[in-house]
């Protein structure tokens, strides 16, 4: 068995000797001591004053026809290639030695069909030069853990896994995304105005041979919601938040509720916590908000060029359209989310509604699994059912070091 890769102590200690199947953290008020310091990289902050926040008018933002019910996508013999290209790279990780080499190791990339995509951080315009830096930038010590799978446990899980192991889970999450890069296109060309190549509707008719879902196409109302508050639970242990979110999308979806136990086992959580992308394949995998009366394959979207109305834009297409949830993947910092005693890490909730207020801020609504009085009572109670500054919830999209949604 080749040699572990040198790390720094505390992500060493983890690859080493940590089972990370037990549970880590018993209390919140251990956190600050825990030896592996589970946390995101620091990312920069866009400006308070984005000028982007004041566009979107309350009733002017038209759906457009919504015809184009995302399909699956036939995944062509380049795609195969290029599929074979980036697993074959991930040998690299067997000898990568120290954090900045194994974080591009572990950061690679395909492109299918123009779009680029990257294992873990899915479909971006960013460089992997980009994705390493952020995927090696030094944790933030001391925050409460909720269960987003943070840099240092991605390096740790890609570092543990056998060869097989990898290229299986490597094969399948860009197998998923081959699929999927119909729906990419359409979404950019929606939200952000990217033209489509002139023979797409050849290449996805998957993504255009649809009819009109709901007779959308006029302006989005003031507010719009999906999914009843009773499939709102809190995460039973303190890294499920991941689990919670996925029993409340699988319950809307099948009517029928499954304990959280059942969706760690489907997700793959560990006490290191969830990934996003296995969060998007299960959604995919489970339910039936991916076909086409809904959003088509959920994909793990890189939101790091997209400016608030953008990203608005795409919650109000989402929920009003599709009538589908959206897996949000913020950071829990006191600054955006007034209700927390104490910032913690990133982090899952189910986007589910938007109101677009027009004598105040816009509003985002969600069901939030965190309840930190479930394991310190002498914190305060966290509601299940959200309704929040939309603008802050973006921005504690862009602080987490992947700046991704399943959508």
């Amino acid at each position: 068995m080749p040699a572990l890769p040198r790390l720094p102590r505390t992500l060493a200690h983890r690859i080493a000797g940590e089972d990370l199947s037990r549970p880590l953290w018993r209390h919140p008020a251990t956190i600050a001591a825990a030896v592996l310091a589970l946390t995101l990289g620091a990312v920069p902050f866009l400006p308070d004053g984005d000028d982007d926040q004041a566009r979107i008018a309350p009733t002017a933002e038209t759906t457009q026809a919504p015809g184009a019910a995302h399909g699956r996508g036939r995944v062509t013999p380049a795609m195969r290639a290029e599929i074979d290209r980036v697993i074959a790279e991930g040998a690299a990780l067997r000898t990568a030695q120290g954090r900045t080499a194994l974080a591009t190791a572990a950061v690679r990339c395909a492109t299918f069909d123009g779009q680029r995509y990257c294992l873990g951080f899915g479909w971006t315009n960013q460089s992997r030069e980009a994705l390493a830096a952020r995927m090696a930038s030094s944790p933030t010590p001391g925050r409460e853990r909720t269960g987003d799978l943070d840099a240092d446990g991605v390096l740790v899980r890609d570092t543990r896994r056998t060869e097989t192991e990898r290229t299986d889970a490597e094969r399948a999450e860009l197998t998923m995304a081959a699929q999927s890069v119909g729906k990419v296109w359409m979404l950019r060309h929606e939200i952000q105005g990217v033209d489509l190549p002139a023979d797409f509707a050849e290449r996805h008719p998957e993504v255009t041979d649809v009819s009109s879902r709901g007779g959308f196409g006029g302006n989005y109302p003031t507010k719009s919601k999906i999914l009843t508050s009773k499939v709102a639970q809190a995460q039973n242990q303190t890294w499920w938040c991941g689990p919670a979110t996925m029993q409340a999308i699988g319950w809307s979806s099948e009517g029928a509720r499954k304990n959280q136990s059942y969706w760690a086992r489907r997700l793959g959580t560990t006490s290191a916590g969830t990934a996003i992308t296995d969060m998007v394949r299960v959604v995919n995998n489970k339910t039936d908000y991916d076909d086409k009366a809904h959003a088509g394959p959920y994909v793990v979207l890189d939101i790091s060029d997209f400016s608030f109305k953008q990203w608005y834009r795409l919650m109000m297409r989402h929920i009003h359209d599709y009538q589908a949830p959206v897996v949000l993947h913020p950071v829990l910092l006191k600054q955006y989310y007034p209700y927390l005693d104490d910032d913690a890490s990133g982090h899952f909730q189910v986007g589910r509604g938007f109101d677009q207020d027009p004598d105040g801020n816009r509003k985002i609504g969600y069901f939030e699994p965190w309840d930190q009085s479930r394991f310190d009572p002498s914190e305060p109670a966290i509601d299940r059912v959200q309704w929040r500054n939309a603008y802050k919830s973006y921005r504690a999209n862009l602080e987490h070091f992947q700046h991704n949604i399943g959508v």
